[in-house]
């Protein structure tokens, strides 16, 4: 336990480091400069998500037509894909509001960097140190308690927003990060594989061109190649739905705990704080007890 004098010492350099950093903003252009990375992690998955979207309602939509013998038979291999597709919108609303919270984080970090917000709270840690540093006082009165109260709870609120940025980004390089990259690598070639059966199931005659002969012998070819193959390309479908759905979500739990849990849980451990401070006694801010002899000489 330190003794009031090298208390009071340790707390003012303590504060005058903090009103340092608000005044030389290296934390809040870092904090900015986090949650600006989240923010193009966010846009970029939401781009392929809407990319997903885009090869699956083709899919969906595209029929293979087959005639064996004669008989006119429609396949849509893509229906398939009816289940993950609504997966993937779900998917796309999670990383759009996902990138609504990094974009409401940037506008609060902008809020709590303003020049008249800076310049309230080191006028606040000025109007602390001299509470502490008052000549004479031993008791912290009434008015004294409010400024202090005033004082740190505006300090705590000036540094919370670039703390909770900084601090879910550090959680997100050290927890999510191999996750988010994989799943994103696989939700990738999940889309392009996709394509690539769409592009073999479409037909390659431009419309309005007239079909020859070579046509008419080719288009028969493919449609014995497709009713061949068309096992094997609602397998692809298959394996690609099974993919986007496991990776999907791993990406939802990514996005989720650092957009989502990580900041609500920042916001509970930084209301905690604010009630301890309002409620707090402020014990340590008295000044050293007079000594002995300084007792006897004002009894006399």
């Amino acid at each position: 336990m330190l003794k009031p004098p090298l208390r009071q010492l340790a707390i003012t350099l303590l504060l005058l480091l903090l009103m340092g950093v608000i005044q030389e903003g290296s934390l809040d252009r870092i904090g900015h400069a986090q949650t600006e990375a989240g923010f193009k992690r966010a846009l970029l998955v939401f781009a392929v998500s809407r990319g997903l979207n885009g090869v699956i309602s083709v899919a969906q939509g595209t029929e293979v037509a087959v005639e064996p013998v004669g008989i006119g038979l429609n396949f849509k291999p893509g229906e398939i894909l009816d289940p993950v597709n609504d997966l993937v919108e779900r998917f796309s609303w999670v990383m759009l509001a996902s990138s609504a919270s990094f974009g409401i984080q940037r506008i609060l970090l902008d809020v709590m960097a303003s020049p008249w917000l800076t310049y309230a709270t080191v006028v606040a840690i000025l109007s602390l140190l001299l509470v502490i540093w008052w000549p004479g006082r031993r008791r912290i009165g009434g008015i004294g308690r409010m400024v202090c109260r005033l004082a740190l709870a505006l300090l705590i609120l000036r540094l919370s927003v670039a703390l909770i940025a900084i601090g879910g980004e550090r959680f997100y390089q050290a927890f999510l990060a191999p996750q988010y990259s994989e799943s994103r690598g696989q939700l990738e070639r999940a889309a392009s594989q996709i394509g690539e059966v769409n592009s073999e199931l479409r037909p390659t005659l431009p419309e309005g061109q007239a079909e020859s002969l070579l046509d008419q012998a080719r288009r028969v070819y493919d449609t014995a190649t497709r009713a061949v193959d068309i096992e094997a390309r609602m397998a692809a479908f298959n394996r690609a739905a099974t993919n986007i759905s496991e990776n999907a979500i791993n990406m939802i739990v990514v996005f989720l705990m650092q957009t989502v849990l990580f900041p609500l849980f920042s916001l509970w451990l930084l209301w905690q704080l604010l009630k301890r401070v309002l409620r707090a006694r402020l014990e340590w801010l008295r000044r050293a007890p007079p000594a002995a002899g300084e007792r006897g000489t004002a009894s006399e």
